[in-house]
């Protein structure tokens, strides 16, 4: 396997793909788009894609993600996952694909965030009696609410209290806040690329923690370095900690 693998963009004309197609430069090898571009060497065919590439950053739909895990397993391709929104049979699919083929399944590429959820995830333990809120702001286009990295903070507090986050999560802010619950809110509007608000509430004091993604690039840049790595490793499900762990 050479330093610099070639890299696939599926979801490549979306707006967080061809910023991966941007930062992956000479590295590029094609793309999976809903329309084919024979002189940008994009196609339909996800096996088409992975037949022609080292390595897959996906981030085009929750919906392609059955289909994407079985043509990549078949072909080999190692698989960086960035689509958030899964059903239960979308996560088995892409579990079953990790027995195959490296795959690094991640609701953030962002380098900081990643260590964010760390952090969460040791408040969460350290903390078991305070109140955990979440809150989180996006663009008036993004359609799925909480966001995928919002799920990602609560699992991780979750984790961190050794409880399922299915169990207490808290969508519904009405009425009196039961012991416990993990909270989420959700706001939408203007260009706002993505903004992360991690509250840890008592009766005496409060601690938060927060993200601002300034540029999608960051998204982009991490999703690279990630496929970049994963390309060495064997089958298995990895992280962005993962990656981290190996390359700071």
């Amino acid at each position: 396997m050479t330093t610099s693998p070639r890299i696939g963009i599926a979801g490549i004309t979306g707006r967080l793909g061809s910023l991966c197609a941007e930062e992956a430069g000479l590295s590029l090898a094609g793309g999976l788009s809903r329309h084919s571009d024979e002189s940008r060497n994009i196609t339909t065919n996800p096996a088409d894609l992975a037949g022609n590439c080292d390595v897959v950053i996906d981030v085009s739909h929750a919906s392609t993600v059955q289909a994407h895990a079985r043509a990549f397993a078949t072909a080999g391709c190692p698989w960086v996952l960035g689509t958030t929104g899964l059903n239960p049979e979308d996560q088995a699919a892409v579990n079953e694909a990790a027995k195959h083929i490296p795959v690094l399944q991640a609701a953030n590429f962002s380098p900081a965030l990643t260590l964010f959820l760390e952090l969460a995830r040791q408040l969460g333990a350290g903390l078991p009696g305070y109140d955990a809120e979440i809150v989180e702001v996006h663009h008036r286009q993004k359609v799925d609410a909480p966001s995928g990295t919002a799920l990602a903070i609560g699992r991780a507090v979750a984790e961190g209290r050794n409880v399922a986050l299915e169990n207490v999560m808290r969508l519904d802010q009405n009425g009196a806040r039961p012991d416990g619950a993990i909270g989420f809110a959700s706001l939408r509007g203007g260009q706002i690329v993505g903004e992360h608000d991690l509250m840890f509430m008592a009766a005496d004091e409060q601690i938060t923690l927060s993200h601002r993604a300034l540029d999608r690039r960051v998204f982009a840049r991490g999703a690279v370095m990630a496929a970049r790595w994963l390309a060495q490793q064997p089958p298995g499900l990895y992280g962005m900690a993962d990656v981290l762990r190996r390359t700071v």
